[in-house]
C-alpha cells in the first residue's frame, strides 16, 4: 500500500478535516479526497464521514487508525535505517525507560559498539506502553522496563533487582517529594503513607527531584544504587523504618524474533551490568 495513503489519513485524523490536512501536507484538497477514496477503495469500508463540519471517522475508520499508525511508524525506522552505514553488517534496534536510560542502557549501548563495531545501535528512551508498542511492531529489538506486560510471544527476564527507598537530605527533611515512580508504586505507596499521598512537589523524573534533595533539602524516595553513592558521600541520609518498595529491571524481547546477534547483545547487557557496582549515573 502506497504509505501515502496512510499518512493522508493520518492527517485527516488529526486535524479533523480534509482542508486542513491539504494544508498541513502542502497538496489540494482534490489530492486528499482522491487517497481517502482510494484508501476506501482498497479496504473495502468507509473510513470517514464527511459533512460540513469536518470529517468524523466510522468504527472501521476506527479500527484502522492503530494500522495506519503502525505503518507509518515502521516505515520511518526503516528509512532511517537503510542503508546501513559503510563497514555495519546488521542493527540492533534497544529501548529502556527514561529512569534507566542513564548508566543502565547507556552503558549497553556503549559495550555494544565496543564490541560489535559492525553493529549499528538505535536507542530509544520513551514510556513503557510507547516502548511495548514498537517492539511489538518490530520496530525495536528490545527494551529495558521496570514493570513488564506478559503479552504472547514476548520473552520477560529479571534483568537485576532494585529498590527505592526513602532518602531525606542531610540538612533537612521537609518537604516530601512525591517521586512519580509508576501506577503500581503509587498504589502501593499510597496504601502505606496514606500520610504522604498528597504533596505540594511532585516530580516524575527521578534525577530532578534527586536534585532537589540535594540543592533544597527535603525527602523522597528513589533508587538504592543511584541514592547509596550519595548517602556514603553524607549528602543524604535514609529514612529509618521507612518502608521499601521493590522495583526491579526487566529484559523484554520478541521470541519470535530472537536471533543469534540479539543472544550475544544480551550477553553482553548482562557483563555491563555487572560491571555497574556502584549503580550511580555515568557522567554525561
Amino acid at each position: 500500500m502506497d504509505i501515502e495513503l496512510a499518512r493522508t489519513f493520518l492527517e485527516v485524523l488529526r486535524t479533523g478535516s480534509l482542508v486542513a490536512a491539504a494544508e498541513q501536507l502542502h497538496v489540494t484538497q482534490t489530492t486528499v479526497t482522491a487517497r481517502i477514496q482510494n484508501l476506501e477503495s482498497k479496504l473495502g469500508c468507509t473510513l470517514f464521514v464527511r459533512n460540513r463540519s469536518g470529517a468524523k471517522l466510522t468504527d472501521n475508520g476506527e479500527r484502522f487508525a492503530t494500522h495506519a499508525a503502525q505503518l507509518v511508524q515502521i516505515w520511518q525506522a526503516a528509512r532511517r535505517e537503510l542503508p546501513l552505514p559503510e563497514r555495519v553488517d546488521s542493527v540492533l534496534r534497544v529501548g529502556g525507560e527514561i529512569s534507566l536510560w542513564n548508566p543502565l542502557l547507556l552503558a549497553w549501548v556503549m559495550r555494544l559498539r565496543s564490541i560489535k563495531p559492525n553493529v549499528a545501535v538505535r536507542a530509544e528512551v520513551g514510556e513503557r506502553r510507547a516502548l511495548y508498542n514498537k517492539l511489538e511492531q518490530g520496530v525495536l529489538d528490545a527494551v529495558l522496563v521496570h514493570q513488564p506486560d506478559y503479552w504472547p510471544e514476548m520473552q520477560v527476564e529479571q534483568l537485576l533487582e532494585e529498590k527505592l527507598v526513602m532518602i531525606r537530605g542531610a540538612k533537612a527533611d521537609v518537604p516530601y517529594v512525591y517521586v512519580d515512580w509508576g501506577e503500581h508504586f503509587r498504589q502501593l505507596h499510597d496504601a502505606a503513607l496514606p500520610e504522604y499521598a498528597r504533596s505540594a512537589i511532585t516530580i516524575d523524573l527521578g534525577p530532578m527531584a534527586l536534585q532537589y534533595l540535594l540543592q533544597h533539602g527535603g525527602s523522597g524516595y528513589f533508587r538504592t544504587r543511584v541514592a547509596q553513592p550519595y548517602v556514603d558521600r553524607g549528602l543524604l541520609e535514609r529514612v529509618p523504618s521507612a518502608p521499601e518498595f521493590s522495583y526491579p529491571v526487566y529484559l523484554v524481547y520478541s521470541r519470535a524474533r530472537q536471533s543469534a546477534l540479539l543472544n550475544e547483545a544480551f550477553a553482553i547487557l548482562h557483563d555491563a551490568t555487572n560491571a555497574l557496582d556502584e549503580w550511580s549515573p555515568l557522567p554525561v
